[in-house]
C-alpha cells in the first residue's frame, strides 16, 4: 500500500499541473452567463427601436422631396478665349408633399455646371417648409471671369451659335425633418437637374427639368 502512494502523489501532483489552467473557466462561466443577457437585453431594445420606427414610418409615410427647375435663362454672357462671364437666373421648385412632415433647410448651395466644369455658384437663405408646401427659389449665380479649357471654349461657342446651352444645375442642402416636437438628425440633400436648356433668345419657351434628389 505505501508503494502506491508516491505514484498516488505523482498522479495528484500531475493532476494539479493539469489543474493550473482551470481557474478561468468559472470566472468565463460567470461572464458568459452575464453576456448573453446583456445581448438579449441589446437585441430586444434594437428590435423594440426598429419597430418604433417602422411605425412611425409607416404612419407619417414620407413621400419623397422633389426639386425642378422651373426657368433658367442668362444674361451678360461674355465668353473669351479663356474666361467664363455670365448670370443666370433660375427659379427652382421645391416640394414637400408630406402631410405630417415639416422640412427646414438649414443651408443651401447651387452650384451651375457646364461639361462637368462648375462655372457658378450661389448660396440660399435658410428656410422651412411646412407640411404640403410648394416654395419657389429664386436664385442668380454668377459666373465671374471663370477659366475655361479650349475645348469647353470651343463646345460653348457651338451652343452659343446654336441659340442654347445645355447645363446642370445641383443643389447641395443640409436638411432636417420635423415631426410634432421631435426633430430628426441633418441629412444631406443633393439634386442633380440636367440637362436645363438655357435658351439665349428671350422668345424661346423653357421646359421644366425634374432633379435627381437624393437624401
Amino acid at each position: 500500500m505505501p508503494s502506491q502512494l508516491p505514484h498516488h502523489h505523482h498522479h495528484h501532483h500531475h493532476a494539479s499541473t493539469w489543474n493550473q489552467p482551470q481557474p478561468q473557466p468559472p470566472l468565463g462561466r460567470r461572464g458568459s452567463g452575464l453576456l448573453p443577457c446583456i445581448a438579449i437585453s441589446t437585441l430586444v431594445l434594437i428590435i423594440l427601436v426598429g419597430l418604433a420606427i417602422l411605425i412611425f414610418w409607416l404612419t407619417v409615410r414620407p413621400a419623397p422631396l422633389e426639386f425642378s427647375v422651373d426657368d433658367a435663362s442668362t444674361h451678360g454672357f461674355n465668353l473669351t478665349a479663356k474666361e467664363l462671364n455670365a448670370t443666370f437666373n433660375l427659379t427652382l421648385r421645391a416640394d414637400n408633399p408630406n402631410h405630417r412632415i415639416r422640412v427646414y433647410y438649414d443651408s443651401v448651395n447651387i452650384t451651375v455646371w457646364y461639361s462637368d466644369q462648375m462655372v457658378a455658384f450661389s448660396e440660399v437663405a435658410p428656410f422651412h417648409q411646412s407640411h404640403r408646401n410648394v416654395r419657389t427659389i429664386d436664385v442668380d449665380p454668377v459666373a465671374k471671369s471663370v477659366p475655361l479649357v479650349a475645348s469647353v471654349v470651343d463646345n460653348l461657342k457651338h451652343d452659343r451659335s446654336a441659340g442654347a446651352v445645355e447645363l446642370e444645375v445641383r443643389v447641395r442642402a443640409r436638411i432636417r425633418f420635423k415631426v410634432g416636437l421631435a426633430k430628426t438628425k441633418h441629412y444631406t440633400l443633393r439634386a442633380y437637374c440636367s440637362p436645363v436648356v438655357v435658351h439665349f433668345s428671350s422668345s424661346a419657351r423653357f421646359e421644366r427639368t425634374y432633379c435627381d434628389v437624393d437624401i
